[in-house]
């Protein structure tokens, strides 16, 4: 792919640097990264703070809780061990034995009641959200079920990924925790921690140093602060709301959670390298590794949910304010299209950017968004920390760089 003029190059940083211009009411600063088949940047930059208040730069060293960015890199580590014959996809008596709590979960009901699940639990639907979790931020009936207690998704601790489904396995998609237990299967698995399997599976034959679900010390001091938007439009800044990977080692427990589903913080430009791979058919184009095979990676690119062609368009309520804005859609398609779901990613249809209609992507809940387009070689991610999700300025700011990179192609 040839390379971005210095016309377009000079755009996308302007459109960045003005998103971030305004560190009261705007974005108080963002990495964004776009990549190439070949590996290469095609753009990457760095605007606005560390935080708002802060005279910090972001730089593009900085390091951002990615949250559901992680999901995909859990579903390539599934994936590895389906192409060795370890996990199977459609094996619910496999995922059972060796998660036994996915065997007894039960289904909540809409008058707060608990039934059996009807079918087993299969890691195809983890992977496609199938299954019938959900997330407490998301599904209002699952966030009262669980008070006054209620559940954490990001506290850490196992404990709050068990929760009841709120579907019967195979008859809906709900977005929850299921990442979460795929991860688990690979734990129990291959008997290490995810955290070790993603560093000797992925990251490292990727040449990736900066990606972690307990960063080291260099990267908490990238480490990008955490912010909320109130209600006026005004930013503050806040705590990180996946703190337990922060804190010193002797913090931790044998109970742990390594999260599948939000649990990585990363440098953007080497998250993108993933992304890469996943362009180049599961070979690194930047240290020749290969870490899936190109059936694989094809077959994680194909649409698992037919039978639910508008699965994205039920909407997200704000089920906890702090957490998410009301979505009325994932990602609208123009013309009412039918919508998709890969393993581990949506798959958008042909979107108003100028993006190919198999193109995957996914975010994160502090509002990050990566898109990674096969058909047309080039992936990107575009990456701040900000509370509540669906940040209307980082959506802006999405839409704006993805059609000028489209533009220039």
């Amino acid at each position: 792919m040839r390379k971005f003029s210095a016309e377009t190059l000079s755009h996308l940083s302007q459109v960045t640097d003005a998103a971030c211009a305004d560190q009261a009411a705007g974005i108080p600063g963002a990495v964004i990264v776009v990549v190439g088949k070949d590996g290469k940047e095609l753009f990457g930059h760095a605007a606005g703070k560390r935080g708002t208040g802060s005279d910090e730069p972001m730089t593009l060293d900085s390091v951002f809780w990615i949250a559901s960015c992680t999901k995909v890199i859990v579903g390539v580590a599934a994936m590895q061990l389906v192409e060795k014959g370890i996990l199977k996809l459609d094996d619910s008596a496999q995922v059972e034995t060796l998660c036994p709590e996915l065997k007894d979960v039960q289904v909540l009901q809409a008058d707060g009641t608990l039934v059996p699940k009807k079918r087993g639990i299969t890691l195809r639907m983890l992977l496609s959200h199938t299954a019938g979790f959900g997330y407490t931020f998301f599904n209002e009936r699952l966030r009262d079920f669980g008070r006054p207690t209620g559940w954490d998704e990001f506290s850490g601790l196992e404990f709050d990924i068990k929760q009841p489904l709120v579907h019967q396995p195979g008859e809906n998609w709900e977005y929850g925790v299921s990442i979460d237990w795929a991860g688990k299967l690979v734990e129990k698995s291959t008997g290490v921690t995810l955290e070790v399997y993603c560093q000797e599976n992925i990251y490292a034959p990727l040449g990736l140093k900066n990606i972690s679900m307990k960063p080291h010390a260099e990267m908490l001091r990238n480490l990008a602060y955490m912010h909320s938007r109130v209600g006026n439009g005004r930013l503050s800044k806040r705590d990180h709301l996946l703190r337990r990977p922060l804190l010193p080692d002797e913090t931790h427990s044998l109970s742990f959670l390594y999260s599948g589903g939000a649990g990585c913080f990363a440098r953007p430009q080497e998250y993108a390298q993933i992304l890469a791979t996943l362009l180049n058919d599961g070979t690194s184009p930047t240290t020749g590794a290969q870490i899936l095979a190109p059936s694989t990676v094809e077959s994680m690119f194909e649409n698992q949910i037919p039978q639910f062609p508008n699965f994205a368009r039920q909407g997200i309520p704000a089920a906890k304010p702090d957490l998410t804005n009301p979505v009325p859609e994932l990602y609208p398609v123009p013309g009412n299209g039918p919508q998709g779901w890969g393993l581990t990613f949506m798959l958008s249809g042909a979107g108003a950017t100028g993006r190919s209609a198999s193109t995957a992507f996914w975010a994160g809940l502090a509002n990050l968004w990566w898109w990674c387009d096969r058909e047309k070689g080039v992936a990107g991610i575009v990456a701040t920390q900000i509370l509540p999700f669906g940040d209307a300025k980082v959506l802006g700011l999405w839409g704006a760089i993805e059609s000028a990179v489209y533009q220039a192609l």
